[in-house]
C-alpha cells in the first residue's frame, strides 16, 4: 500500500471529481433513480444512504480485524473506499463537499487529538449554558 505524499493531488482532484458525478445525480439536478445508484439513495432520503453509511463503517471495522490476523490489507482499502463514497452521497446532500472536510481536516493539523477533543467539549458546555 502507498504512504507516496505526491498522490495527495491527484487524491483531491480525484474526490472533487467523484464529487461532481454524485452532485450531478441529486434530484434538483435531475438524478434518476431508476438509472443511477446514487439518484436512488438521494430520491429515498437520509435514512437510505445514513444506513449503508452504518453498514459500511461496519465493514471497514470487520476488514481491519481480519487485516489485524493476517487477511487481505487491500480489503480494508476497499471497505474504506465504500464507505467515503457513501459519506460523500450524505455530503453532497447536505450540500457540502470533500474540500469541506479536507479544511476541517488542515484546520486540526498540529492540535493535538487530546486538546481538540478537549476543545469541542468546552464549546459544547458553553453552548449548552446559553
Amino acid at each position: 500500500m502507498s504512504t507516496n505524499v505526491s498522490t495527495t493531488v491527484t487524491s483531491s482532484d480525484s474526490l472533487a471529481r467523484l464529487a461532481r458525478v454524485i452532485e450531478s445525480r441529486l434530484p434538483g439536478n435531475g438524478g434518476d433513480p431508476e438509472a443511477s445508484y446514487v439518484a436512488r439513495l438521494l430520491h429515498r432520503g437520509p435514512d437510505a444512504f445514513l444506513k449503508k453509511i452504518g453498514e459500511e463503517a461496519t465493514e471497514v471495522v470487520m476488514a481491519a480485524k481480519d487485516a489485524e490476523h493476517g487477511g487481505e490489507k487491500a480489503k480494508v482499502v476497499s471497505e474504506v473506499a465504500d464507505l467515503w463514497f457513501h459519506c460523500m452521497v450524505a455530503l453532497a446532500h447536505f450540500g457540502l463537499e470533500p474540500a469541506d472536510v479536507l479544511a476541517e481536516l488542515e484546520r486540526r493539523e498540529g492540535t493535538s487529538g487530546i486538546e481538540e477533543k478537549a476543545l469541542r467539549k468546552a464549546i459544547a458546555r458553553e453552548s449548552e449554558s446559553k
